[in-house]
């Protein structure tokens, strides 16, 4: 299994009020290493737009752990927690490291590759198949669509009536 990091120097516009990083830097930092994983692994932007293909993310969850502040350096993993046997359904997990090596968060981000054109789930090519199975962990499980459907989220649709209150 190999292992990739992608290093981030925490800047002043990445913290929020209490004064360590925002929440919604962290997403951006996983978003981030994932894309940057992506372009080392030969599957960046001009790639996907040849295959005709993108990921999706469905459903992302954090836990954190320790701080992190401004001016502090830290590393975000990219590693492969669950693929479907078609590699159709992916599930990335990423850990933010001090360069002490303190773990500060863990996130887990579910997903799937959609055909561009049609705007429905698909099998990536083989080389993509290939760079992910690099990556796997020794825990990383087989995933099916029946994962996409336990997913802790539904959609509720309302009557939108109730925007004009």
């Amino acid at each position: 299994m190999e292992k990739y990091f992608y290093k981030f120097d925490v800047r002043w516009s990445d913290i929020d009020a209490n004064r360590h990083l925002a929440n919604s830097s962290y997403m951006a930092y996983c978003a981030q290493a994932r894309m940057a994983f992506m372009n080392k692994e030969k599957m960046g932007l001009a790639q996907l737009n040849r295959w005709g293909i993108g990921p999706v993310i469905l459903h992302e969850r954090f836990s954190f752990f320790k701080e992190i502040y401004a001016d502090q350096v830290v590393y975000v993993s990219v590693e492969i927690a669950g693929n479907s046997e078609d590699a159709s359904i992916y599930q990335f997990v990423h850990n933010f490291y001090l360069p002490d090596g303190t773990h500060c968060a863990i996130a887990e981000a579910t997903g799937v590759w959609i055909d561009m054109m049609l705007r429905k789930t698909t099998t990536p090519p083989d080389d993509i198949i290939l760079a992910l199975d690099k990556y796997k962990t020794p825990d990383t499980k087989i995933m099916t669509r029946e994962d996409i459907k336990n997913l802790p989220f539904r959609p509720a649709n309302i009557d939108p009536e109730i925007f004009s209150i």
